[in-house]
């Protein structure tokens, strides 16, 4: 009776496991822009022969649908899978059923490619706030516009847009994604996994060897000789945001060969940090492994280097055609430590221009190409502090990224034909609970917390003529709340003294706990975290995101879209659809 019941059981489990099938690249409901090139790629479990499999694009073989010959690669790279493979594949516009038989097994996927319209727009400017979330734009407005009597003061130039969309961020993998996969969709109009940038997830063992998929950046280089292109970042360079613009990796921290496809794809302006991994292994403080110097060859490229914001300034002046700027060996510091605290890197790097300066500096630079420019404008330090659970330097980027924009819509005027969006590439679990109010009777910060009609408006001091406070360690501020968290202790205060460390290693050296800095602040809040252990930062959220857009094609903003549709729409706005 024992023995029947077992198999009974593993015969039920049999009957609901996923059968292991081919898998095809790209994925089911893929939307592919005419003309655009991508690697096709099927997967056979179990090593077969070709001769035991068969392809289809359309009731044609590949051969023939593509119009190029396919190679069928057996147990590649001593794996148990056999793969079939096109590089490079392009198709006309129309609607595509790709069936992979391999004996009694079937698989297929659905695409459509697209055709383009009549080019709308001469100039796209994309602004992604990395991890900004609802509450960042709401305490932005607060800080930067002011509250009264339940209105604000004014609007920020991310609001003050007319056409808006709910837009949905997962991946191929995941509910919760990551800032590589995320631009990558933007930059590409692929959904791709976590980690990866410019590619499908394969089975392949190397991160470069996966199926690519061509970045609106190397259509606009192919197709457009006229046409420039510009990436600015307070990131490294080769950070997963401004790499979705070049990049074709699995894994986003491979920064050498990231610098590599930077200087393939040539973008007329690059703007950011992260210039160690431009220098030869020969040289001090460098991070690559080679002897390549890269900053000689942009140099011979014919780009003009920017150290410092002086040097920025006096390129642009100069009428550099092409810069590489790079201020820091790490990240840029956010607006709160280059206005506010002045703590950070500062005194290592007093001249860093910040995301406004960037972007004047690229569009001064960008405007005069004869077909128009593509610039990708990142804050990225949005998400970075929200990481480490530092509100008010997120929401000084935020209010950082609003003034570029304003940079932008000035340049854009009445002369309709620059299409501008903002957009984040994933949100934080972050929230306005109420206000902190030093005034409050009590000896706990939860004493201090006002909420419902107790939520008295903060008084930050002051603004400078930029919209930032001048002073935000008040005696009422904002209480902004995360959603995930590591063991911490919340002050309820501004960190002045740095960014905030929420979490440290543990005596075990694996697990994290509370910054007991922190906890030793008065009214400090000690946390029990909602992570796993080992986390020491707060992480992304599954929620959607808000777009904004305004001009030639940002009509098509409406709803609720997935991140790929914001490649079709600048896509189509560019009309860089066709052969």
């Amino acid at each position: 009776m024992q023995k029947r019941t077992l198999l009974i059981a593993a015969a039920m489990l049999a009957s609901v496991a996923p059968a292991t099938a081919q898998t095809i690249y790209p994925l089911n409901r893929a939307e592919i822009l005419e003309g655009s090139r991508f690697d096709f790629k099927v997967e056979f479990p179990n090593a077969p022969a070709s001769a035991d499999v068969k392809v289809t694009i359309n009731g044609k073989p590949v051969n023939e649908a593509f119009g190029r010959e396919a190679q069928f690669v057996q147990s590649e790279e001593g794996q148990k899978h056999s793969a079939l493979w096109l590089r490079g594949a392009q198709l006309p516009a129309g609607q595509y059923v790709i069936e992979a038989t391999q004996g009694s097994e079937r698989a297929s996927v659905n695409w459509t490619v697209y055709a383009t319209p009549e080019r709308k727009a001469k100039n796209v400017i994309l602004f992604v706030g990395d991890g900004m979330s609802v509450a960042h734009r709401t305490a932005a407005r607060i800080l930067s516009k002011g509250w009264e009597q339940g209105l604000y003061g004014g609007e920020l130039a991310i609001d003050d847009m007319p056409h808006m969309a709910l837009i949905s961020t997962s991946g191929t993998d995941s509910i919760v994604t990551d800032s590589a996969n995320s631009a990558s969709a933007y930059t590409t109009g692929h959904k791709s996994c976590v980690n990866a940038l410019g590619i499908y997830c394969a089975k392949n063992a190397l991160t470069l060897d996966h199926p690519k998929v061509e970045t609106i950046s190397e259509v606009i280089k192919r197709k457009r000789s006229g046409m420039a292109i510009g990436v600015v970042t307070n990131a490294e360079i080769e950070d997963a945001t401004p790499a979705a613009m070049v990049a074709h990796t699995r894994r986003r921290s491979d920064y050498n060969d990231i610098v590599k496809m930077f200087f393939d794809v040539q973008p007329d302006v690059i703007m950011g940090g992260g210039s160690p991994n431009f220098l030869p292994k020969s040289t001090p403080g460098t991070k690559r492994t080679d002897d390549l110097d890269f900053i000689a060859k942009f140099k011979d490229a014919g780009y003009s280097l920017a150290t410092t914001k002086t040097e920025m300034n006096a390129a642009v002046a100069g009428g550099a055609k092409k810069l590489l700027g790079l201020y820091n060996t790490s990240n840029i510091d956010g607006a709160f430590d280059l206005r506010l605290a002045k703590k950070g890197s500062i005194s290592k790097f007093p001249d860093q221009p910040d995301v406004v300066e960037q972007t004047k500096a690229a569009i001064e630079m960008l405007k005069g190409a004869e077909d128009g420019f593509f610039l990708m404008v990142e804050s990225a330090r949005i998400d970075k502090y929200s990481h480490s659970l530092d509100w008010e330097r997120a929401v000084f980027d935020t209010i950082m990224l609003d003034n570029a924009v304003k940079v932008a819509k000035e340049f854009a005027g009445d002369r309709n034909d620059t299409l501008i969006i903002v957009v984040p590439d994933h949100a934080h679990p972050i929230s306005i609970i109420g206000t902190y109010d030093d005034d409050r009777p009590g000896q706990l910060l939860r004493d201090k917390l006002g909420t419902y009609n107790e939520s008295l408006p903060p008084n930050y001091g002051p603004r400078d003529a930029d919209g930032y406070p001048t002073k935000v360690d008040t005696s009422r501020r904002l209480a902004v709340a995360f959603g995930s968290y590591p063991d911490t202790c919340d002050t309820g205060r501004p960190y002045l003294d740095g960014e905030r460390v929420p979490a440290v290693k543990g005596p075990d050296g694996k697990t994290n706990v509370a910054n007991e800095k922190d906890c030793a602040s008065p009214l400090a809040t000690r946390k029990q975290g909602n992570l796993p252990f080992d986390a020491n930062s707060g992480v992304h959220s599954g929620d959607d995101v808000l777009l904004t857009a305004m001009g030639p094609g940002a009509e098509r903003f409406r709803g609720h879209k997935p991140n790929v549709f914001v490649f079709r729409v600048m896509a189509e706005a560019l009309a860089l659809g066709g052969k």
